[in-house]
């Protein structure tokens, strides 16, 4: 049995106001190239409570439809406790992000994501406000399949 090999990073992604998103699904792919595991797991969360990660089909009709779909379940304009605090404007993106949540885990098989036809990853920025972003990986797992 090989030993676990654990192999660190972090992407830079720059997102839009919310909600935007972007695939960041051949970034993945390059690090895990990168570590040389063949077998194991990929670990991602995005820094930020206005952050999150999921994965879709990441074509432009389901973008929007996500991207409505978030805004009808924590609409801006509506009352947030948040905006008493901090006035600021973006109750609902904290509410946005903890709904879809920050961090996602994913199965690396034969030195590539276990992911469908159609699936890939990727990062939403809800905040009212562009957003520079770091998600941060961990892999995990052996070199020998």
């Amino acid at each position: 049995m090989q030993p676990a090999i654990v192999h660190i990073a972090s992407i830079k992604v720059r997102l839009d106001s919310g909600p935007d998103i972007m695939d960041v699904t051949g970034e993945l792919a390059q690090l895990i190239l990168r570590s040389k595991i063949q077998d194991g797991n990929l670990a991602a969360t995005i820094v930020g409570s206005t952050g999150s990660i999921t994965t879709i089909e990441y074509e432009p009709g389901v973008v929007e439809d996500l991207k409505e779909a978030i805004n009808r379940i924590a609409p801006q304009g509506i009352y947030y406790a948040h905006e008493e605090a901090w006035d600021d404007g973006n109750g609902h993106s904290h509410v946005q992000a903890a709904l879809l949540g920050p961090s996602i885990s994913l199965p690396i098989r034969s030195g590539r994501l276990k992911l469908g036809t159609w699936q890939q990853v990727v990062v939403i920025n809800h905040d009212n406000k562009s957003r520079a972003r770091k998600v941060e990986i961990t892999i995990v797992g052996s070199a020998e399949g």
